[in-house]
């Protein structure tokens, strides 16, 4: 598959992420229990994963790296992607989708910083500032204007919703960093790396579950006994989006990069917004149409080539010009 192809479904995938998690609350609460969710999609993606490898060892043998100092590698990032997971549901509690969108914004610019100081991975100056123009498109769109409604609309949600946006948003940059080094440091078959990310992942997520049983005194029940409990058809959608999102951004951390990862997702938020005036009666704004296009502009300079974006000097037509005949 082309990176191009998979980061578009990526940012279906993700746009509808927030929706559907909204749409699965009732009365603006979660009638199940949010911290199940990622460990089911965790579930999910290691199913598929292991399924995949198996088809893929029918072929010919996967290339699998079994020395316990690389496989110990992985926990790291199932550690972090467990408490973002969590903390993201947890934002969903007080803010709006697109609120929680626009908490996402400083992960453009840490993911580049990470990018670049532990990836070693050079960006010229024009993608630099295209990184930068990213941010400012996605924050523009968001942007309230104070003409019919009040300017306190700017910050209407708690101060625990953005505490938790923006820890949100620095723990998938330092994720998405880290998950593309282990991706990238051997040839390892996707589907082998994919296992073993995730079998940590469900682990350590069944063990945060467990975790807070055992700190509520298990008034709730054991796992296994609610594990289910309030689950409806949106609910599993959130799941199934959750876990098939996860499949896609380890193929473009193994094929592609982060910064492709970045701009599906931010693409993403403005589709988010974009939908949400269909089906949450959002009014459009003229700071969604400025980001929306600022946002393409972006797109256009950080992945054209430079000779599309700055007018080189053609020398040797010129030299060639003041030569005498």
């Amino acid at each position: 598959m082309q990176w191009y192809f998979v980061a578009a479904l990526l940012t279906l995938l993700t746009s509808s992420q927030g929706i559907l998690t909204t749409l699965s609350q009732s009365n603006g609460k979660y009638k199940y229990d949010y911290a199940t969710v990622p460990f089911l999609a965790e579930i999910f993606k290691l199913l598929v994963s292991g399924f995949l490898l198996w088809k893929e060892g029918r072929t010919s043998p996967p290339r699998m790296t079994t020395e316990w100092k690389s496989v110990l590698l992985f926990p790291i990032p199932s550690i972090i992607y467990l408490v973002h997971n969590n903390v993201q549901f947890a934002t969903l509690t007080f803010v709006d989708p697109s609120t929680y969108q626009i908490m996402g914004n400083l992960k453009i610019v840490t993911t580049g910083i990470l990018f670049r100081l532990f990836l070693r991975r050079k960006l010229s100056n024009l993608q630099w500032m295209a990184i930068i123009l990213l941010a400012l498109g996605t924050t523009t769109s968001q942007v309230k204007g104070c003409g019919e409604s009040s300017c306190d609309s700017l910050f209407s949600a708690p101060i625990e919703g953005y505490m938790l946006g923006l820890l949100s948003a620095c723990l998938s940059a330092l994720a998405g960093v880290y998950t593309e080094y282990l991706m990238k440091k051997n040839n390892d078959s996707l589907y082998w790396q994919n296992v073993q990310l995730y079998t940590f992942g469900a682990i350590f997520n069944m063990a945060w579950l467990f975790w807070e049983d055992f700190r509520v005194g298990f008034e709730k029940g054991l796992l296994w006994q609610r594990l289910f409990n309030g689950y409806t058809i949106m609910t599993w959608l959130v799941v199934l989006n959750l876990g098939s999102s996860g499949l896609l951004v380890s193929w473009l951390m193994k094929y592609a990069d982060n910064i492709v990862k970045v701009y599906s997702t931010s693409m993403a938020m403005l589709l988010t917004m974009v939908l949400s005036i269909y089906l949450f009666n959002v009014k459009p704004t003229v700071q969604l149409f400025l980001g929306i296009v600022i946002c393409i502009m972006s797109i256009h300079m950080y992945f054209a080539p430079a000779n599309m974006l700055v007018d080189l000097p053609t020398t040797s037509k010129a030299a060639g010009l003041g030569q005498p005949e």
